[in-house]
């Protein structure tokens, strides 16, 4: 086994934290920032790159942290490693409402794809890498450019969603989603877009003006609320681009949002 091999805890319902438990010199990298708590006896590191190639020389190191500016993350990411006696346990949480996917990598494969802000932690050994879109339709209108995030291991990865995440395991068959909402997927998954109907369905649906197309045979992890539809939910009714600036208590507030339609 290339990975160390950690053992888990999933905390909470829809805002979760893993807690991650460590034997002695177990060590598991994050995403700079990720970690909530960590016991005694636990060293950490802001280290370039993932260190799943511990001969890599600088070099390396340097070209492998500059692909991960690409995908909008640190160059850095943080070491965890237990450098006590015993076990010793470390968390973290996703920077925004939704849920954590425990993926045990070899049971997929030793590879996913998932979209460029997936990844919030793995044991150490995990290659963290990125992956090109080779369509130019899915690079442009598929929610999440050219640039994909591709994870490699046998241990155990951890990555976040927004809202509730719903796995999806095809055998040929095609699913086609939200583009917005996909979050990872397995080999064997051919990713597209295609059309989202006609062009009165393109333009009136609310749709959106693709979906994505997922075919082939593999597991496909789906997340019911993406960051950037609640995001813009927050920036459309703030008091600054003309949402209300009215009390949820109060008279007037309650009016308006009945003329707009919120209730």
């Amino acid at each position: 086994m290339r990975c160390h091999e950690v053992d888990y805890e999933l905390i909470g319902s829809e805002m979760q934290l893993v807690e991650v438990e460590l034997d002695p010199n177990e060590t598991v990298i994050a995403e700079a920032g990720a970690m909530t708590y960590m016991e005694e006896g636990i060293d950490f590191e802001t280290r370039m790159g993932d260190g799943s190639d511990p001969d890599e020389g600088f070099m390396g190191k340097l070209f492998s942290a500059g692909k991960r500016v690409f995908t909008g993350e640190s160059i850095f990411t943080t070491h965890f490693t237990n450098r006590g006696a015993g076990k010793r346990r470390v968390a973290f949480a996703a920077p925004y409402p939704g849920n954590i996917v425990p993926l045990d990598m070899a049971q997929y494969g030793e590879r996913i794809t998932c979209q460029k802000d997936a990844f919030l932690c793995a044991a150490l050994g995990t290659k963290v890498s990125i992956t090109f879109n080779r369509r130019i339709g899915s690079g442009l209108f598929g929610g999440e450019g050219f640039i994909l995030q591709k994870l490699e291991g046998d241990g155990m990865a951890f990555i976040q969603a927004g809202g509730t995440v719903i796995e999806k395991k095809l055998n040929g068959e095609t699913l086609r989603v939200d583009t917005g909402c996909l979050v990872g997927f397995t080999e064997g998954i051919d990713y597209d877009i295609q059309r989202a109907g006609n062009l009165k369905s393109m333009i009136f649906g609310g749709e959106g003006l693709f979906l994505a197309t997922l075919r082939g045979t593999g597991t496909v992890w789906l997340q019911s609320l993406p960051f950037s539809r609640m995001a813009d939910r927050i920036i459309a009714n703030a008091p600054s681009h003309g949402g209300s600036d009215k009390g949820e208590g109060s008279v007037l507030g309650g009016l308006g949002r009945l003329i707009d339609g919120d209730r």
